[in-house]
């Protein structure tokens, strides 16, 4: 083992530490990476902004403005809730209709975009069948995550690794080559998720106090306690606040002091601020028998709490919202957006500070006071997912019909290899552009930036695995590891490893990342072991969306952990399971759809 080799390893370990602890966000782990490369003389300058200029990168880029577009014209809310609609009268074939539709539509449309659509769609049709949301909505990511594997342009890792693979000398891989395999996982997903997943999933009371058809209980809010409070000169414990108005009061904050310690007991005084955590229902109880009030009532003004197009909605930040990384103080929430936020919710952690001196992070649920107009303007923006009722309207925007051809048709030529998705994407971008179906405003707005600096800064690291020989290193460890077994099982267990390796890395990282690194290794012990390394390839791609035990690797899991009331341990029972499906499924199936070579 050389020093680039123990260096290189070193790095890979750092950055997944960092990208596991979320210290940093990624894009940030990405480019701190990229640079440490090349000041460190392991990349020239070309090599270094090699992935800003990847047709991969810059497909994945295209992709997101041709999703946006056909978002614009809710054709798949309007599909989804009519094919809900006639299938209603069955629980389990509704469920069934529509958890398939959802994967349909994440083959063709960013997945996360799809959860965020559908997440209040799913909440209504909870409400339908009686169920509790927590029953759907890990349901509705794994479907989303699923539809994702189905086509070469449902996930960017399938883009990333498809790029690595033809940069090594190899023929592309196909549009639906991936749905060969992904329909069958597919299949047994769903069967699982609608047979045994309900009698794992817990049942949680969402009550709705908003929206009528959703509620995220557990936010954080100040409180005042007026002169003529029955609270002035008695203590939470005897007035048994806790119990009676189930709220958790987290601390206690008195002429600028806080009070953090036996706050139960604590002889409480006029003016003392406290900081409660509960659903809005509870702040409003208490609000009116202990005469407290929000401190968010006193900031509003008079002429703003009586306006009659004012609302309250909740919602969450997206990972494109500019708030995010700030406090709302320092991003000056209420001028910029004409909105007051009343409370916020984080799952997971407990928050203990004013809530204008909260850093925002990403998909945090917010509870909003504004005016409705400027509310939908937020939603339009993709800076903030709106938890209402969405409406089973096809919205007919200036040459609607426009968006929903251009992505067919670009998916069709590329997938009969008539025209390169990057070619058809950007034809269908400029064509949208030129005829205003989209301003290039919303086009700039609707690419994840952070996704693209991410996949584009890390992308080099897989040239300097390579490289360096780290590839060829780890590729002869794992070949040493493989070759102590039977000759004719020796690629069964070279799968396996390679898919558990990916599937367990992509469950506490980026799955890009995940898929940057391991895409070099398994073209290097492929072909140390004379394999084809194309069922190899694949088994990346499947294993690296396979992110389903654990809140944190896959966005779209993070997006459903706080509205659904889901504590960590909850994707561990249902997802674990189903991960360890798909991995003995993958071992078997995919040898038989691509083959080894010598067998």
């Amino acid at each position: 083992m050389t020093p680039e080799i123990i260096f290189v390893i070193c790095l890979v370990l750092v950055a997944f530490i960092l990208f596991i602890s979320e210290r940093f966000s990624i894009d940030v782990v990405a480019l701190s990476l990229l640079s440490v490369l090349f000041f460190g003389g392991f990349l020239s300058i070309d090599e270094a902004l090699a992935g800003f200029s990847n047709p991969a990168v810059i497909t994945i880029a295209l992709l997101f403005v041709l999703s946006h577009a056909l978002q614009k014209t809710r054709i798949l809310e309007y599909l989804i809730v009519r094919i809900n609609k006639i299938v209603s009268k069955s629980k389990n074939l509704g469920l069934g209709v529509y958890l398939l539709t959802i994967s349909v539509a994440s083959a063709l449309m960013n997945n996360t975009a799809i959860v965020a659509i559908f997440m209040p769609v799913t909440i209504r049709i909870a409400h339908q069948y009686h169920l509790s949301p927590s029953k759907l909505l890990i349901p509705l990511s794994y479907a989303a995550i699923m539809g994702g594997t189905l086509t070469l342009v449902g996930t960017s890792t399938n883009l990333i690794v498809n790029s690595i693979y033809i940069n090594s000398g190899n023929e592309p891989l196909g549009m639906f080559e991936f749905a060969k395999y992904g329909w069958i996982a597919l299949i047994i997903a769903l069967i699982y998720i609608l047979s045994v997943a309900p009698r794992i999933l817990p049942s949680r009371t969402v009550t709705s106090s908003l929206t009528q058809s959703y509620h995220m209980a557990g936010y954080l809010t100040e409180m005042k306690i007026s002169e003529d409070s029955p609270l002035v000169g008695s203590t939470c414990f005897k007035r048994n606040v806790n119990q009676n108005y189930d709220v958790i009061i987290l601390d206690i904050q008195r002429q600028g002091r806080l009070i953090t310690y036996n706050i139960g007991q604590e002889v409480l005084e006029a003016g003392d601020i406290l900081f409660v955590k509960g659903s809005l229902e509870s702040f409003l109880r208490m609000k009116e028998v202990e005469k407290t009030t929000l401190l968010t009532d006193e900031k509003l003004t008079q002429n703003e709490l009586e306006q009659e197009d004012n609302i309250l909605v909740e919602c969450m930040a997206t990972d494109k919202s500019s708030i995010v990384g700030n406090t709302l103080i320092d991003s000056n929430f209420r001028k910029r957006f004409g909105a007051f936020i009343l409370a916020i919710r984080r799952e997971g952690a407990i928050i203990r500070k004013k809530i204008a001196h909260v850093v925002i992070h990403t998909y945090d649920a917010l509870l909003i006071y504004g005016n409705r107009k400027q509310l939908q303007q937020m939603a339009a923006s993709g800076e903030f997912i709106l938890m209402g009722e969405v409406t089973a309207d096809l919205l007919k925007v200036k040459l609607w019909w426009l968006s929903i051809l251009l992505t067919i048709v670009t998916i069709i030529l590329a997938a009969f290899g008539i025209l390169p998705i990057i070619k058809g994407a950007l034809f269908s971008c400029v064509i949208l552009l030129l005829l205003k179906v989209i301003t290039p405003n919303e086009a700039y707005q609707s690419i994840h930036w952070q996704v693209i600096i991410l996949i584009a800064a890390l992308i080099p690291l897989g040239t300097v695995i390579q490289s360096t020989g780290t590839a060829d290193y780890i590729g002869d460890s794992i070949s040493t590891l493989v070759s102590g077994y039977e000759r004719k099982i020796q690629p069964y267990i070279l799968l396996g490893i390679i898919y558990g390796v990916t599937m367990i890395l992509t469950e506490m990282s980026s799955n890009t990342a995940t898929a940057i690194i391991m895409t070099p290794v398994v073209l290097s012990v492929s072909s140390l072991m004379g394999f084809d390394a194309r069922p190899f390839i694949f088994a990346v791609c499947f294993a690296a969306s396979a992110s389903f035990s654990t809140p944190i690797g896959y966005q779209t899991n993070l997006m459903v952990y706080g509205p659904g009331g889901y504590k960590f341990l909850d994707f561990m029972k249902v997802g674990l399971p189903l991960s360890l499906i798909l991995l003995i499924l993958a071992v078997i199936l995919i040898p038989i759809i691509w083959p080894f070579s010598q067998y």
